[in-house]
């Protein structure tokens, strides 16, 4: 695959669980989805969708779970001690309750989320899965941009890999999502 093109799309995003599809999310072309290929950023199969697609090419394709997110994992379902959650000594009742999603660091230090199943009286119930996995997930839409990135988006995505947001504070819409919010784990 040819490396750091700048792609953005406008796309519908949809997932098919059990033959069931349901709406899950939208990139408008006013906030499109944004990513340099090659990167390992965005999933692989769905870069390889869009790589050869020019600018206003219409896209309609389903990614298998496997090629997504994985299969749902029960063993992903884990308890953790309710210190791990304490805040100067104390349980932080306001922030962990069922269906809230926490950032999480695993034992090498990577930050992935995870979602509260149930608050127990000594532990709290976490779900690792990430929120697609199981599904396979469809993406319709268009194609807005498919160009050799320029050295600013390099540097620009260079900044955003190591923390950096470029001042924005996570408003500009050069999130993973194209919506400026990262905290979901929706990056494709």
């Amino acid at each position: 695959m040819e490396t750091n093109k700048y792609i953005t799309v406008a796309y519908k995003l949809y997932t098919v669980e059990d033959g069931e599809r349901e709406f899950t999310e939208e990139a408008t072309a006013a906030h499109p989805f944004q990513f340099i290929s090659g990167l390992g950023l965005t999933l692989e199969a769905f870069e390889n969708q869009l790589k050869d697609l020019k600018p206003g090419d219409r896209f309609d394709f389903t990614i298998a779970s496997k090629d997504a997110y994985g299969e749902y994992d029960d063993d992903h379902i884990i308890d953790l001690p309710k210190d791990v959650f304490f805040i100067d000594g104390k349980f932080d009742h306001e922030r962990i309750v069922a269906g809230a999603i926490l950032p999480m660091l695993t034992n090498d230090g990577q930050q992935i989320n995870g979602s509260v199943v149930e608050v127990k009286e000594d532990v709290v119930v976490m779900d690792m899965n990430h929120p697609l996995a199981g599904c396979d997930l469809n993406f319709v839409g268009e194609v807005i941009t498919n160009r050799p990135a320029i050295n600013e988006e390099l540097a620009e995505m260079a900044r955003m890999m190591s923390g950096g947001c470029g001042g924005c504070g996570g408003g500009c819409g050069s999130g993973c999502c194209g919506d400026g919010d990262c905290g979901d784990g929706c990056c494709h």
